[in-house]
């Protein structure tokens, strides 16, 4: 008798557990899918800064891009020269091409330039640490764009500012679309690149948050350099697709590179453009990736940075430098592009580009 009590106390036991995780499932579910409803919304109210100092006259600001071929760089070196033409800014651009070489000769060129201002473009001020302190020490004010993993003034190796949305935001947005989308059911593969910390701060978190959905399934983190993506990710979808098969439903990316390179693995392996697998960026929202979107064809989503915006905000945040103020402390609000909202925010651009004035907003500031 007291064998059967036993037993029926830990079956009562056991049935609770199961149901709490039931339960927390089903909570993480209702959350995800009102994170993106928010998220997906239409990104057309001003949250910037309304003032600051007027235009400061009669400066050079030099960009070093991480690698030309990246959208993300490229978009934002698009809109600070923009950005530098409407306040009345000498620019100049210098390609990284790539490779840490490349960088450092890059910002070695820009030093030796002499400018007002350098821009960090897509890659992490610690890797070129001495060559930042050198132009800090020339009193050139330095701003990175994802120079770090984390948004503001960075104290080591100095910037006045960094801009770039919080690693954490665009992560939850990812996770939270694969759980909302999936119903609670995805099984993720993870891509990230260790040579950068904004990279590997989005996967963990990625990572974390899929964890706690207890009915997906974190398949693997892959490691792959963003540097060689479109020549080695047909090779490493092969190999991934033979490893998990059918349980392999959702892909979350730290860029949307990674899925430049994986169409003609997945086309050649079968899988449809749609519905089977979902690939979803937390990273830029580069020209090619809008097209899939809008196609629905080998990517669901992207979530995207305003990289003519934040290209912008650096000339701003380059102005308020020189005119011995702070930084704003501005962060746009996280946004996610699938199919049903592609066409809004700039989505005809192939990128997105909000309807909210900025530039408007930023002139009016510069007295422009």
């Amino acid at each position: 008798m007291r064998n059967w009590k036993i037993w029926l106390t830990l079956a009562s036991v056991g049935a609770a557990l199961s149901l709490q995780g039931v339960a927390q499932g089903e909570d993480i579910v209702a959350k995800a899918k009102a994170f993106v409803k928010d998220a997906a919304s239409r990104a057309d109210q001003w949250t910037g800064p309304t003032t600051g100092p007027k235009a400061q006259a009669g400066k050079t600001i030099v960009y070093v891009s991480s690698d030309q071929r990246n959208g993300g760089a490229q978009g934002v070196g698009n809109g600070v020269a923009e950005a530098a033409k409407a306040i009345g800014w000498n620019f100049r651009l210098i390609d990284g091409q790539g490779s840490v070489q490349g960088r450092g000769n890059a910002l070695s060129q820009a030093i030796a330039l002499k400018p007002n201002g350098i821009v960090l473009g897509g890659f992490d001020a610690t890797e070129q640490a001495a060559l930042v302190e050198q132009a800090n020490q020339q009193g050139i004010t330095v701003i990175g764009w994802h120079a770090a993993a984390k948004p503001g003034p960075i104290e080591s190796p100095k910037l006045f500012t960094n801009i770039t949305t919080p690693a954490q935001d665009t992560a939850r947005a990812a996770a939270y679309l694969a759980i909302a989308q999936s119903d609670g059911k995805a099984g993720v593969v993870i891509f990230t690149d260790s040579a950068f910390q904004i990279a590997l701060a989005k996967s963990d978190a990625m990572a974390e948050i899929i964890k706690q959905c207890k009915t997906c399934t974190l398949l693997e983190t892959r490691v792959q350099s963003l540097a060689s993506a479109t020549k080695d990710m047909p090779q490493v979808t092969t190999a991934l697709l033979q490893k998990y098969g059918a349980k392999w439903t959702y892909s979350l990316g730290i860029n949307d590179l990674y899925f430049d390179g994986m169409v003609p693995a997945l086309s050649a392996a079968g899988i449809k453009p749609s519905g089977q697998l979902y690939n979803i960026s937390a990273g830029d929202g580069s020209e090619s990736a809008y097209q899939r979107v809008r196609q629905n064809e080998y990517q669901y989503a992207t979530i995207p940075e305003p990289l003519n915006l934040q290209g912008w905000q650096i000339v701003d945040e380059f102005n308020r430098a020189f005119a011995g103020q702070k930084s704003s402390g501005f962060n746009i609000p996280v946004h996610i592009v699938v199919p049903t909202n592609v066409q809004f925010d700039g989505g005809a651009k192939n990128l997105f580009d909000p309807d909210n004035g900025y530039r408007e907003q930023y002139k009016k500031i510069w007295g422009k």
